[in-house]
């Protein structure tokens, strides 16, 4: 999948803007502040109705309007051509799929995948768990079709339980528990499966970013202890009553990452973490890549964080992907002068897209 065109107004401080893009490399340079990473928030606020960079809808609507707007014209891997649109305000959103009203955000998200890599994305490595599961999640998302209808009828199921232990109602949880323990085993196999098929893929990406980590591993924590879920929440009923919440199940699942056996956050230095982190966001592309669609990679202000050799590296690695990249900085001529690939520069100044710049 490739973007052809993206169409932004009323997102924090671009006005009104429109991007006809290269359908291999794109690059947008500017000073802090300009509105590059926007450009890339756009792009995911199409994809899933959200941003990765804030939680709150309202940061992102601009002054002009009570709402913004993303329209995005894209081309599937078979050569057919989607036009996406997504309007949003504080309480609401509509979105638009080839002239048609979509219901659910996830239609857009199936049409639009992509992967992100940016100055924070070492907290994937060094952060809590919860960090790990969405990633881990994002990739089986694309991956197994089903797998959304899963993951929500288990929070759903979670949810409802947690509300009974908070009300010490019994009679409900063990209702739910045969209902929870089915989902929770499903999703369990299905992230289980998508990580053993990531650790394969990640130990051919690492030697990429660093040829000394050679000992690293990534394993699945299911969230429990034994073979049985029924076991583990049957188990840990008293606990739960008491605490007012599921203490057992897969919602506190997590990708192990280790280097000879220790934890990788305690081993690894900061930038052997940003090497793991980049081999870990190659391998997750690569694998929604075989499974159908490829994803658009964007590389945000890499340059603030990595050298030029390692950006070069990084720009490397996503151009053999065969994927459509957008890369920000506010600075690019280093990464740039070894590329032989096609691109297209766009300048960044105060919310304004100029170019492509020849």
């Amino acid at each position: 999948m490739r973007v052809k065109s993206l169409n932004i107004n009323n997102l924090r401080n671009i006005s009104s803007t429109q991007i006809e893009l290269d359908p291999c490399l794109n690059c947008f340079v500017g000073d802090n502040g300009a509105g590059k990473t926007s450009i890339l928030e756009a792009l995911a606020v199409l994809s899933k109705g959200r941003s990765f960079r804030s939680g709150q809808i309202t940061s992102l609507i601009g002054p002009e309007n009570k709402h913004f707007q993303v329209v995005g014209t894209v081309e599937s891997q078979s050569g057919e051509t989607h036009r996406l649109g997504l309007e949003r305000g504080a309480e609401y959103w509509t979105a638009r799929h080839s002239g048609e009203d979509v219901t659910q955000i996830s239609e857009l998200t199936c049409l639009l995948p992509y992967v992100l890599l940016e100055p924070s994305s070492h907290t994937l490595v060094s952060g809590p768990p919860d960090g790990r599961r969405k990633y881990l999640d994002w990739g089986v998302f694309h991956v197994e079709h089903e797998f959304l209808t899963l993951w929500r009828r288990y929070n759903r199921v979670l949810k409802q339980r947690n509300a009974a232990l908070r009300q010490s109602n019994m009679m409900v949880v063990e209702s739910l528990d045969p209902q929870f323990t089915q989902l929770g085993e499903k999703l369990h196999l299905a992230r289980e499966r998508h990580a053993a098929s990531l650790n394969k893929m990640l130990h051919k990406k690492l030697p990429v970013f660093n040829e000394t980590l050679e000992g690293i591993s990534l394993s699945y924590r299911k969230g429990w202890s034994g073979e049985s879920l029924a076991e583990a929440i049957n188990a840990a009923n008293s606990r739960d009553l008491e605490r007012g919440t599921t203490g057992p199940g897969p919602h506190k699942a997590d990708l192990y990452l280790a280097l000879d056996g220790v934890s990788a956050k305690e081993r690894l230095s900061r930038g052997e973490q940003k090497a793991m982190t980049a081999a870990m966001i190659m391998a997750q592309a690569q694998l929604i890549s075989e499974a159908g669609e490829n994803p658009v990679l964007m590389l945000d202000d890499l340059s603030s964080e990595l050298d030029g050799a390692h950006l070069e590296k990084v720009l490397k690695a996503g151009l053999e992907l065969n994927v459509q990249i957008w890369l920000t900085g506010t600075d690019l001529s280093t990464a740039m002068e070894s590329c032989d690939s096609s691109y297209r520069m766009f300048h960044v100044e105060q919310g304004c897209v100029k170019g492509p710049v020849i």
